[in-house]
């Protein structure tokens, strides 16, 4: 298997593209099973992080649609 950039400096859509190639690869099979308990745990680690990255980018949303929430109904007095 060819080294991998460790998953912690992946941006969201680096780690949902390398997921999917995981995926793909476990779906067609014909790997030993250390290179598939490998693949399974790198794909984990990816899900992870994009879920990190998901999340961080909900918060930042939230805190936008709330600071505006708050402007709104500061500015109707």
């Amino acid at each position: 298997m060819t080294e991998r950039a460790p998953v912690e400096g992946l941006d969201y859509e680096q780690a949902r593209d390398e997921l999917a190639e995981v995926v793909r690869a476990l779906e067609a099979g014909g790997l030993g099973l250390d290179e598939s308990v490998a693949l399974w745990e790198r794909g984990e680690a990816l899900a992870r992080r994009c879920e990190e990255q998901l999340a961080g980018a909900r918060e930042r949303v939230e805190k936008v649609l709330g600071d505006e929430r708050q402007q709104d109904t500061g500015s109707g007095e």
